[in-house]
C-alpha cells in the first residue's frame, strides 16, 4: 500500500448525505477482486446517462452534465467533500478500491458507515470526520472557489483550507499504518521471520502435518 503523505489536493463538493456503497460503485461491477480498474464507473449510475456495464467504453457514453464529477473545474480532485453517514449500505470493499483507483486520498465527512470507514484505512483513504459546522463552511468554501485546495498533513493532523490550520483527529494506529504504507498483509510481513521461526518449530515438532 501507498504511504500517505503530506500533499494539497482539488477538493470536489458532493453535496449529498447517505450516499451508500452501491452508489459509489454499483453492484454489476463487483466481479474482480483486484483492487483496480474501478476508477471509470465510480459513481456510474450517477455520472452518467444510461446503464453501466462491464465492459462498456465508457468514453462513448453519455455523461451527464450536471454531475460534479463531470464538471471540468474539478478534474484530478484527490480530496471528495460529502455530508453525513457517507459509505452506508453495503460492507463490499469494491467501494474504495474505486475511490481510490479515481485518484481520491482523503474524504471530508460529519460522519462515515462503520465498515466503510475502516476499509477505508485498509485500502491507502483517510477518512476524516469533522463537525457538521465545519463540513458547511468547506461546502460554503468550495462554492465560492470552484478550484478550492486543501493542505493535509497526516502527521500532524491538520487541514489547511485557505491557509487556516484546521486540526482533525485520527485512532494513532490507523494513523502509523497510514504513514507506514501498511494493510493487513504489509503488518503480517513486518513478523516474517518469527513466522518463519514457527513454522519450522512445527514442522520438526508435527512433521505429518506438513507430508
Amino acid at each position: 500500500m501507498e504511504k500517505f503523505e503530506t500533499f494539497t489536493g482539488i477538493v470536489c463538493p458532493l453535496d449529498r448525505s447517505n450516499v451508500d456503497t452501491d452508489a459509489i460503485i454499483p453492484k454489476q461491477f463487483l466481479k474482480s477482486i483486484k483492487r483496480s480498474g474501478f476508477g471509470p464507473n465510480l459513481f456510474d449510475e450517477w455520472r452518467y446517462l444510461d446503464h453501466g456495464e462491464p465492459g462498456m467504453d465508457n468514453s462513448k457514453r453519455a455523461v451527464n452534465p450536471d454531475f460534479v464529477l463531470n464538471d471540468p473545474r474539478y478534474q484530478g480532485a484527490q480530496i471528495l467533500l460529502a455530508r453525513k453517514n457517507f459509505g452506508c449500505g453495503s460492507s463490499r470493499e469494491h467501494a474504495p478500491w474505486a475511490l481510490a483507483d479515481y485518484g481520491f486520498r482523503v474524504i471530508l465527512a460529519p460522519s462515515f458507515a462503520d465498515i466503510f470507514f475502516s476499509n477505508c484505512f485498509k485500502n491507502g483513504l483517510l477518512p476524516i470526520v469533522l463537525e457538521e459546522d465545519i463540513v458547511d463552511k468547506l461546502f460554503r468554501l468550495a462554492s465560492e472557489d470552484p478550484a478550492l485546495r486543501i493542505g493535509v498533513d497526516l502527521q500532524a493532523q491538520q487541514l489547511f483550507p485557505g491557509g487556516e490550520a484546521m486540526p482533525f483527529e485520527v485512532d494513532p494506529f490507523r494513523k502509523h499504518c497510514l504513514l507506514q504504507g501498511l494493510d493487513d498483509i504489509g503488518l503480517t510481513l513486518q513478523q516474517v521471520d518469527a513466522i518463519r521461526t514457527y513454522e519450522a518449530r512445527r514442522k520438526s515438532e508435527a512433521p505429518w502435518l506438513f507430508s
